[in-house]
């Protein structure tokens, strides 16, 4: 080694070391990992499976081979990895249930849909699909670029011919650094077909190619519950999400029973796992119309689920198992993926079936510029073989009598190299007649080929109406194929059920109690006399909200997250309940804001301590898991302090300043989530209280009887964020 280096030692700061490391670990986990190619749809691992298995031979008219062959074929020539890491890559490539169009045909065990693992790669075998081997189509034919391998002795593709449209078809799944993937799959053959529309009209929109590509296509098949607008901008953009159901049906039994038969559930949901939850969810009480469910499966899905009385209609029971996340799942799309120029890129699907296009354009040129340097050539040798026969007595002479047979052939008959050296290698058996028939034949068909390629290469028109008529009959085929019928149904999305519809037969009315100090219970009944009511030693009422059973309590906190939480699961009986944190993971920090009974088309003003706020939907404001909504977003310091309804249209603000201020409701944003916006502007303190009223009523402000009519109002009226005037002393009573 060289005396300057050894020892050599660069000082550097920590920061900048550990940045340019990440970032060579984030870019290889980008490029080389996580997210597929918009050409070809494919990560490194995957191509090299397949390039490994065309190596093989390994084609769907032969025999299979050992997997335990193809992982050592991969990671030994393509890609340095674990055994495990590839096996599990070739298995998800065979799943019927994973992969709606399979490259890879599995002999033996490659799992289940209830999650079992494939047997050991030493046990079970493979070859390619029909598919796969579209994606390989012109790989020998300088279709596309090859690049060394990891150790500079074999050389791999750079990406894949790619003859089908894998990336929509297949869809994809990964998660790099900073960046993931989520690309659903989808029918084939209405991928092709919206592609021939691109690819002869260029400037068509998203929304005609949706005429075309009606929705994801998944494996497992099952109701994708979208309306037509979400889809539309789900593609438009390249983000989005789908929601799925399962497919059911209802069988009729003896003396008017019956049972529902589920045959299709969600992608990517196991089915073993899926009637665990709904056990679990039946032992909890959670389904209280859901009798027994049985898994009657063997090929096909077939799940069973009992009423427990035949009195429900099945529509209410599966509303039920709808609305407890067990029978739906959402898909989010994002369609993250590397460009032709190897950089990431969220694109939306006529950008995606572009990129396609244009692969397949550049793939098109190729082929076609090395099949003219093929027939040029072969050309070339048929002229020099019909020299030969033209004077076949000479060319023997020379053969016979010449010290350099090679050079007197070129010297006396005008032959090139190439040429000269075929005739050379030529038999003795195709001296005969009928041979140089057969040479004439080629060389005509050779030379019509050449002039078919000639045009095609000079004629971009012909080249894509190539491209179209091949997306054409690919899609009549894929539609006559096994696989070709649409599998998932899109209908609109589900309508909003009414819970008291849903749960009609536990509906009973309840008082709910929430004490001073966070403990909460439930009372049978609308109770009036709250008087009664006993609570700790040191406690005592803060809330009494009547309600029913079915109905959905939002528990709104001061960190600005909305809880919810069903009458029916409220403590009851007659001790002092349970703290409200044991429902929600409600920190001691935090306190409740506000309690109230979610409504459908209820909205809600919810507001900060800095005066910011914006409307909430009620629908916005629902979590039913321990962990909440955050819903109003908060700086360092800030807690939220108001959530009233926003019934009416005017908004009545107090600040810590003694300052109040009326501005319109119209005036305030409708959000799901965010900081908000200025209700009052403040120099010091914050906000103190908001209602919201209407100003034909009058404004009852909270501590008052009296309403407060609009001309009462006149004079603190004004816009949105500006400071108000001296609050009146009515005001200032209680707020």
């Amino acid at each position: 080694m060289n005396e300057t280096v050894a020892g050599h030692i660069e000082e550097t700061k920590l920061a900048d070391a550990l940045s340019e490391r990440y970032l060579a670990y984030a870019m290889s986990t980008i490029m080389s990992r996580s997210l597929p190619d918009v050409r070809d749809g494919l990560k490194p691992v995957h191509r090299r499976l397949v390039y490994a298995m065309h190596q093989l031979k390994l084609d769907p008219a032969s025999g299979f081979k050992k997997c335990a062959r193809v992982v050592g074929d991969v990671i030994g020539k393509f890609h340095p990895h674990g055994d495990a890491s590839v096996y599990e890559a070739l298995v998800r490539l065979a799943q019927d249930f994973a992969a709606r169009y399979p490259l890879v045909e599995g002999q033996g065990n490659f799992g289940s849909i209830d999650g079992d693992n494939a047997a050991a790669m030493r046990y079970t075998e493979a070859r390619l699909t029909d598919v796969a081997v579209a994606l390989l189509d012109g790989i020998e034919d300088d279709a596309v670029d090859f690049r060394p391998t990891y150790d500079g002795e074999e050389q791999e593709p750079v990406v894949l011919p790619a003859a089908f449209p894998n990336i929509l078809a297949n869809g994809a799944a990964g998660i790099a650094v900073g960046m993931a993937t989520s690309i659903p799959p989808h029918n084939a053959a209405e991928v092709c077909k919206a592609a021939a529309v691109l690819a002869r009209k260029p400037e068509t929109e998203t929304a005609d190619l949706l005429k075309y590509i009606k929705g994801p296509d998944f494996p497992t098949g099952g109701l994708i519950m979208e309306d037509a607008r979400a889809i539309a901008q789900a593609y438009e953009t390249g983000r989005g999400g789908f929601l799925i159901r399962a497919r059911w049906h209802v069988e009729q039994g003896r003396f008017g029973t019956w049972q529902i038969v589920v045959t299709e559930i969600p992608y990517q949901v196991q089915k073993s796992r899926l009637i665990e939850q709904i056990a679990e969810a039946m032992d909890q009480k959670k389904l209280p119309l859901l009798g027994d469910v049985r898994d009657e499966s063997t090929d096909e899905i077939r799940l069973v689920l009992e009423p427990k009385s035949r009195g429900v209609e099945p529509e209410v029971l599966m509303e039920t198992l709808f609305r407890a996340k067990l029978l739906e799942s959402r898909f989010a799309m994002n369609m993250n993926v590397l460009g032709p120029d190897r950089a990431p890129a969220v694109m939306g699907l006529k950008a995606v079936l572009r990129a396609w296009l244009d692969h397949r354009h550049e793939v098109l040129e190729r082929r076609s510029r090395h099949r003219l340097a093929a027939v040029e050539r072969r050309l070339e040798i048929l002229a020099g073989f019909l020299v030969v026969y033209l004077n076949l007595d000479e060319v023997i002479r020379i053969i016979r009598e010449e010290d350099d047979a090679k050079a007197s052939l070129m010297q006396v008959f005008s032959l090139t190299d190439l040429q000269a050296e075929s005739v050379l290698n030529m038999r003795l058996r195709s001296l005969r007649r009928l041979e140089e028939m057969e040479i004439r034949r080629e060389h005509d068909a050779l030379s019509a080929e050449k002039k078919s390629l000639l045009a095609l290469l000079g004629d971009q028109s012909l080249r894509w109406e190539r491209i179209a008529t091949e997306l054409d009959t690919m899609a009549v085929q894929l539609d006559k194929g096994p696989g070709g019928k649409r599998r998932s149904t899109i209908e609109n999305a589900p309508k909003a059920v009414d819970v008291s519809v849903v749960d009609a037969v536990e509906r009973e009315p309840l008082t709910m109690i929430l004490s001073q100090k966070g403990w909460v219970r439930a009372l049978k009944g609308h109770v009036s006399d709250l008087d009664s009511q006993k609570f700790k030693e040191g406690d005592g009422l803060r809330l009494a909200l009547p309600c029913q059973s079915t109905d959905r309590l939002c528990f709104f906190a001061t960190d600005g997250r909305a809880f919810t939480v069903r009458g029916g699961d409220l403590p009851r009986g007659r001790g002092d309940g349970q703290p409200v944190r044991l429902l929600m993971d409600l920190s001691n920090d935090e306190e409740l804001v506000a309690v109230f009974v979610l409504e459908e088309g209820g909205r809600r003003l919810v507001a900060s301590s800095a005066g910011r706020g914006m409307i909430v939907e009620d629908e916005a404001l629902v979590a039913e898991k321990r962990s909440g909504r955050q819903v109003l977003n908060l700086k360092t310091g800030e807690v939220a302090r108001v959530c009233v309804p926003a019934r009416g249209d005017q908004v009545a603000v107090l600040g810590d300043n003694r300052r109040f201020l009326i501005f319109p409701l119209a005036e305030l944003p409708v959000m799901g989530r965010g900081l908000g916006v200025a209700l009052q502007k403040y120099t010091e303190g914050g906000l103190r209280q908001a209602v919201v009223f209407d100003g034909a009523q009058g404004l009852i402000w909270p501590g008052n009887a009296r309403p407060r009519s609009e001309e009462d109002l006149r004079e603190w009226q004004g816009k949105r964020a500006a400071v108000g005037k001296t609050a009146p002393a009515w005001a200032l009573r209680k707020g």
